[in-house]
């Protein structure tokens, strides 16, 4: 039987990232970048006002908020207008408004000495305005404005280069774009950027007992559930999915259309056909794509499984139990960080805490369990509690309503045949249900 850990690192080898492609940068939200985006022009380009209010001179509205001195007499203002004047109390500067000026806005205005200019967020800075004062430490006015606090040269403004200088990285290459780095790339004109693409994946249900969803099934039969639980746990992962659904058990015919999915795809997953005949009929109808091994993990559910590199291109390809738990959980395990790694992620497994259980928990000695789990936090400790799912301490492996429920998969050792109340295990998060 081999380890979880072999058999892991024997797959994770095979991991090959798509060759990267030029995508619209409305499309790259979430993938890796393929390249170093330099900016070719400073951001802002120009001066710009970074608040509603308005344009002054800074050293024009100095004395506002200051305290009024108590010889108002002797006070020289300096020709600054000063309204509403009382000895001891902030001093209000007034001054005209001699225009607007808005986003956009394409001719020059052009500030005298003691005015003001009423501007919006993000138009372009009056020529001579240093500063902006905002809205709320004003009257509001239109035609006059009176000012009741001061600024500093700068306050407000957003000069040109404050955001990115020409020549400045604005993505690097192998950071994952983000909203913000879309925003980015638009603010810098780019429209379209080199990314490394997700990986094509090819989901395939193999067995006489199938139907799919929309038939009635007969004596005997089941829906389809694998190729449609893959595929959304595939779509999860970051992968372009390609659901192929039910393929004949014929020896010819099966290969034909795994064949066809191999020229297309970069990872292939086949569900079913894993036990006795039917699995070495498979493998058999396969043989001479390339090398595909059926054998025992040391993991439950799933502890059987296959894997190999198929076609020209040596494409991964797996065999998963038919039961849709052990195959969901497999596809945790096995395939899930294959995505991750050819969508070119640091990290690419589940996130894993420690956490202490509130009951008992079981699991096959000489396996490690990946046991489905509801994952809680003690609001007074922030300590992570964990439960099993189901009436056994087990849980049980072919429900798929357990899975359904779950936040998280508790990590069992193989050593560890039991867990008290009380005890700490480690557990995956599984992905956040909104």
């Amino acid at each position: 039987m081999r380890s979880v850990e072999d058999h892991l690192t024997l797959v994770t080898a095979a991991a090959v990232a798509p060759r990267p492609v030029r995508v619209a940068i409305s499309e790259a939200q979430g993938l890796m970048c393929a390249e170093e985006v330099v900016t070719e022009r400073p951001m802002p380009g120009f001066d710009q006002v970074a608040v509603d209010g308005y344009a002054v001179r800074a050293v024009d509205v100095g004395l506002a908020g200051v305290e009024a001195p108590a010889d108002l007499e002797e006070f020289d203002a300096g020709g600054v207008e000063l309204v509403d004047l009382t000895a001891g109390e902030p001093m209000i500067v007034s001054m005209p408004v001699v225009g607007q000026v808005e986003p956009g806005a394409r001719t020059p205005t052009r500030l005298q000495p003691r005015q003001a200019v009423r501007v919006e967020t993000g138009a372009p800075m009056p020529t001579l305005a240093d500063a902006v004062v905002p809205v709320r430490w004003t009257d509001g006015g239109e035609s006059k404005v009176k000012i009741g606090h001061g600024v500093e040269s700068g306050d407000y403004v957003r000069r040109i280069g404050d955001d990115v200088q020409p020549g400045d990285v604005a993505v690097r290459a192998g950071s994952i774009i983000g909203p913000a780095q879309v925003g980015l790339l638009a603010a810098v004109g780019r429209a379209r950027v080199l990314v490394h693409p997700r990986p094509r994946l090819s989901v395939i249900s193999i067995g006489s007992e199938l139907v799919d969803i929309d038939r009635s099934p007969g004596p005997g039969q089941v829906f389809d559930v694998n190729s449609y639980a893959i595929a959304a746990a595939a779509r999860d992962a970051g992968a372009d999915v390609n659901r192929v659904g039910i393929a004949e058990r014929d020896s010819s015919r099966m290969r034909e259309v795994v064949e066809a999915q191999l020229i297309r795809s970069e990872i292939v997953v086949i569900c079913g056909g894993l036990g006795g005949e039917a699995g070495r009929a498979v493998v058999d109808a396969l043989s001479d794509l390339g090398d595909l091994e059926v054998v025992r993990v040391a993991m439950h559910p799933g502890s059987v499984q296959g894997f190999g590199r198929l076609g020209r291109d040596e494409v991964p390809t797996f065999l998963l139990p038919a039961n849709p738990v052990s195959a969901l959980v497999s596809f945790e395990v096995m395939v899930r960080p294959l995505i991750r790694i050819a969508l070119g992620k640091r990290q690419p497994m589940r996130r894993v805490v420690t956490a202490r259980t509130i009951g008992p928990i079981a699991s096959a000695k000489g396996r490690k369990g990946y046991l489905r789990g509801q994952l809680m936090r003690e609001e007074r400790t922030g300590e992570y509690l964990v439960q099993v799912l189901g009436a056994s301490p087990t849980g049980s492996s072919h429900l798929l309503a357990e899975l359904a429920e779950a936040n998280c998969l508790i990590i069992v050792e193989p050593d560890v045949e039991e867990l008290g109340i009380g005890d700490e295990v480690e557990v995956a998060f599984l992905a956040q249900r909104g």
